[in-house]
């Protein structure tokens, strides 16, 4: 007889739940022989019991015996060769089993998580190719991704870089790095153009609405956290505020100026893009030549006090009717919008971090001066991997604030815009976004989003089904394979498209499980559910359909509603004002107000 048999990974869990769920102790039909019970004693008691046993089977044990039990597997933890005699209890304990528990981490067919750690390959924008991930603190991964500018509503394109990296988020941290995720919010320094001129959009509200300036960003800055829940994108472990780092970026560009590769202007200080160009190279990031840049600069207000139109402000004196305003070593002004990123990421992730994200639209010129800012004040260039989503266009052209040409995310979930045919579930335009690679072009329509609402109809019908799914005895599907393949699509730069084609396979495999073309094992079962839903639901970050209140309730409810209406327009034209009558009462018994206008009957909520 040779003792324990059991796999040595499940021995743990089974002591905790000995420990912990009160009298339930796991065991593996695998298995030959536990506690030393023979063979051919525990085939007899299975084979007798088929309907109890399709995988393994639970002990329901006294305290008394739970307490001999985990002494035993104490026991056997220390020693694999149990002496049979000292077990022969297991063989009584065995005849005990009355209920059917599901095996916990089968893991002959069920990757692990953290097999995936070293196999993710990601786009660096930097190098312009894909390049296998290696954090530079194994097991841990600093992320830094450019927040908003909140001085507007939240927007179709302000989706789309929470809902990328929040899958980037979820996905690292799910096959075992603690990451650090840091999201900033500009709520000062971000001037109507990127050249350094115009007035701060944050200010620029404030004063239009008469309001404090601080009052428009919490205002819009709680707007945008709504708009983030609704879509289920998870809170970053920081969220820093530009306002409140001022001291950080003032001594950053005394570095920089330290260094020499800045100078004082008429109170405010400018990046030297040229001295940096001829030490260091400019343009890496976004492959601009220096130049071209000077040669294609038009002269704009503020240009003069600039030694070269290509060189970026760090600091900016503040005109007097400007609102927002911090003393420095050069001027009462505040910091340019640049400054923030690099200081803020230096303080949370340090001198150099894992991975910066953020729009293509901030490439240039809010990327490549994050390359030359943090270069010279830390001696080092800050981040090791670029990582950038494209736009969501609206007939060809960016969404975007700016351009006016952008729909709020409030309006989609209420469908209260004139481009929009209808309203769209917050999980729809999750969906929506994540159909497509993150570093390709999305083109808004009606005609795309409502697709999008029908293709995630079908994968939540199936998820539905899969609790209801009858086990075989062999398996005409290889689950592993799909499994393997979700995970293969993930690691190629978290290709989200490839990942909701293969739930779609699932989807075909549910389908035909429950309508008997198909086979599956209870285990193979179980391995479907666990990848289906860790997928659909923890990685791609799509709520469960009871949690997330969509439209498609509320258009049940409206239709459900109107043949109610009918139904007492009817009465009431057959002068049956009793039935009528009862109507109204009983729907207003139900917590739905009836009210009859000269146009017909109208219902809502007490």
């Amino acid at each position: 007889m040779s003792g324990l048999r059991f796999p040595r990974h499940i021995l743990p869990k089974i002591h905790k739940m000995i420990t912990l769920r009160n009298q339930q102790v796991i065991l593996d039909s695998d298995v030959a022989e536990l506690y030393g019970v023979q063979t051919k004693r525990v085939n007899e008691v299975v084979s007798n019991n088929p309907e109890k046993f399709p995988e393994g089977y639970v002990l329901m044990l006294d305290n008394q015996e739970k307490a001999e039990v985990v002494e035993n597997f104490d026991h056997k933890l220390s020693n694999d060769r149990a002496n049979p005699k000292e077990n022969r209890k297991s063989f009584r304990l065995l005849e005990k089993i009355v209920s059917l528990h599901p095996i916990l981490n089968k893991q002959t067919s069920n990757m692990k998580n953290t097999d995936n750690k070293g196999k993710v390959f990601l786009f660096n924008t930097l190098s312009k190719r894909k390049e296998l991930f290696k954090p530079i603190t194994p097991d841990h991964v600093g992320l830094y991704v450019c927040g908003p500018t909140v001085y507007g509503e939240p927007h179709l394109g302000h989706a789309r870089p929470a809902v990328t990296f929040d899958v980037v988020f979820r996905y690292l941290t799910h096959i075992g790095y603690k990451v650090r995720y840091v999201r900033n919010i500009t709520d000062v320094g971000h001037l109507e153009h990127d050249a350094d001129e115009g007035e701060d959009k944050i200010a620029k509200k404030a004063r239009l609405e008469q309001l404090e300036p601080m009052e428009v960003a919490q205002y819009y800055m709680d707007s945008y956290h709504k708009a983030m829940d609704a879509l289920n994108v998870k809170g970053p472990s920081i969220e820093p505020r530009a306002s409140g780092h001022i001291i950080e970026q003032i001594e950053m560009v005394q570095k920089i100026l330290d260094a020499g590769y800045a100078y004082v202007s008429k109170g405010s200080v400018y990046f030297d893009v040229e001295k940096f160009d001829k030490d260091f190279g400019y343009g890496k990031l976004s492959g601009r030549v220096l130049s071209e840049l000077i040669a294609n600069t038009r002269e704009l207000d503020g240009q003069s006090e600039k030694r070269n139109p290509a060189d970026f402000a760090l600091w900016k004196k503040a005109s007097p009717e400007h609102i927002m305003r911090w003393n420095s070593p050069w001027s009462v002004g505040f910091p340019g919008w640049h400054i923030e990123c690099t200081a803020m990421s230096t303080k949370y992730l340090g001198e150099q971090f894992d991975i910066h994200g953020g729009g293509m639209d901030l490439l240039f010129p809010h990327h490549e001066s994050e390359v030359c800012q943090s270069t010279v004040a830390n001696g080092k260039s800050s981040v090791r991997y670029w990582m950038h989503n494209n736009m969501i266009t609206i007939e060809g052209q960016k969404m975007g604030k700016s351009l006016g040409n952008f729909i709020t995310l409030n309006e989609f979930f209420t469908g209260k815009h004139e481009k929009l045919e209808k309203a769209y579930s917050p999980m729809t335009i999750r969906y929506f976004v994540l159909q497509a690679s993150y570093r390709g072009t999305v083109d808004f329509s009606n005609a795309a989003l409502q697709s999008a609402e029908k293709g995630l109809e079908k994968l939540y019908a199936a998820e539905r089904h899969l609790d209801s799914l009858k086990a075989g005895n062999t398996s005409t599907e290889n689950i592993t394979a799909l499994q393997e393949r979700c995970y293969e699509a993930m690691n190629d730069d978290f290709n989200t498209p490839k990942v909701i084609a293969e739930l779609f396979d699932a989807v075909r495999v549910v389908n035909a499980v429950k309508d008997g073309h198909a086979t599956l094992t209870a285990e193979d079962i179980d391995l479907l559910k666990n990848t289906f839903r860790t997928f659909f639901f923890d990685i791609l970050g799509i709520k469960p359909e009871l949690a997330q209140g969509d439209t498609r309730e509320h258009d049940a409810l409206e239709k459900a509603m109107q043949l109610v209406l009918d139904m007492r327009k009817t009465a009431k034209a057959e002068k049956n004002w009793a039935l009528s009558d009862k109507i109204r009462d009983d729907l207003n018994a139900a917590g739905i107000v009836v009210k009859d206008t000269k146009d017909g009957a109208e219902w809502s909520l007490a």
